[in-house]
């Protein structure tokens, strides 16, 4: 295991040896996260890295990264634990057939059904049970998503770090895990959340960083590839998209191009892998609107700087 960053510097050469180029306002956030020991509440459109971050955090820290994908509805069976119901049905069988049940009263066997055993430990119950000497990367993706039921639950378990199972006990972390809570904003998250983590808004990358991601992530692209690709995003952001494209976006558009051969990009080019970098037909239609002549000029433009 790595040992506890002791400046922020250490944390941007973690990250980026794994593939992830932050800039200081991140690094910083990260780096007290770890240090305090604090859950770490990142927030941004969806697109700019929130997620990569936690898995980049995971390898770079060299521990297992335990993601729970919230959604509407979720509770305590999906997120905390649940009973193996099969497994508990197939001991009953058993006792039976092998006469054990016979000298048991009901209580008795009902106890022997809810032992550890037949426990299944979902994310949270497993980032906080965890058995290994580098606590796992807990990865809390969407928040905003939940309701508030479930938030309110979430708020206790990451003040305490512990959680109780009636039947069995209570689960107390001895290494809490690493946390990272994500939200692209699709609504506002209770204040007492916020409160109990470290924040961070998390931006699209500057035009220099976006290159440089472009190169680190697809090194077969040009210099100049990268620098286009990475100019022509930035056009797409500056138009009223409904989805603008994020980081994974440019590196995939980036991949594609270089595919098929391209060296550098065009308007008939743009035209034909437009679906790479944006996901919905009413965005399209307005960049064709707005006019890929334009996009493709910035691109240019942005290219022949480098040097």
């Amino acid at each position: 295991m790595p040992s506890e960053p002791s400046t922020p510097h250490d944390v941007a050469a973690g990250l980026a040896a794994n593939g992830y180029l932050a800039d200081e306002g991140l690094v910083t956030a990260v780096f007290l996260a770890l240090s305090l020991h604090r859950p770490l509440f990142l927030e941004g459109e969806a697109g700019v890295g929130k997620t990569e971050l936690a898995k980049t955090i995971a390898r770079w820290q060299g521990t297992e990264l335990i993601r729970l994908q919230c959604y509407e509805g979720i509770d305590a069976a999906q997120a905390v634990y649940d009973w193996d119901y099969s497994r508990q049905l197939l001991h009953l069988r058993a006792a039976e057939a092998s006469g054990e049940a016979r000298g048991k009263d009901t209580a008795e066997l009902e106890g022997q059904l809810y032992d550890e055993r037949f426990l299944l430990k979902r994310a949270l119950l497993r980032a906080i049970d965890h058995k290994n000497a580098t606590p796992p990367v807990l990865l809390i993706d969407e928040i905003d998503r939940a309701d508030d039921e479930f938030e309110a639950y979430l708020l206790e378990v990451l003040s305490d770090f512990q959680i109780t199972v009636p039947e069995v006990g209570t689960f107390t972390a001895t290494n809490p895990p690493i946390v990272i809570l994500t939200s692209n904003r699709t609504r506002d998250v209770h204040d007492a959340l916020k409160r109990r983590c470290l924040y961070h808004w998390v931006e699209h990358p500057g035009f220099e960083r976006e290159v440089n991601i472009v190169k680190l992530r697809v090194p077969q692209a040009s210099e100049t590839l990268a620098r286009q690709v990475a100019g022509a995003v930035e056009a797409l952001r500056g138009i009223n998209l409904y989805k603008p494209p994020g980081v994974a976006e440019t590196i995939d558009w980036a991949t594609a191009l270089g595919r098929l051969g391209v060296t550098e990009i065009n308007e008939q080019v743009v035209e034909q892998t437009l679906g790479t970098v944006l996901k919905y037909r009413e965005d399209q239609t307005r960049v064709r609107d707005h006019g890929i002549a334009g996009v493709v000029q910035h691109a240019f433009e942005r290219g022949l700087l480098h040097g």
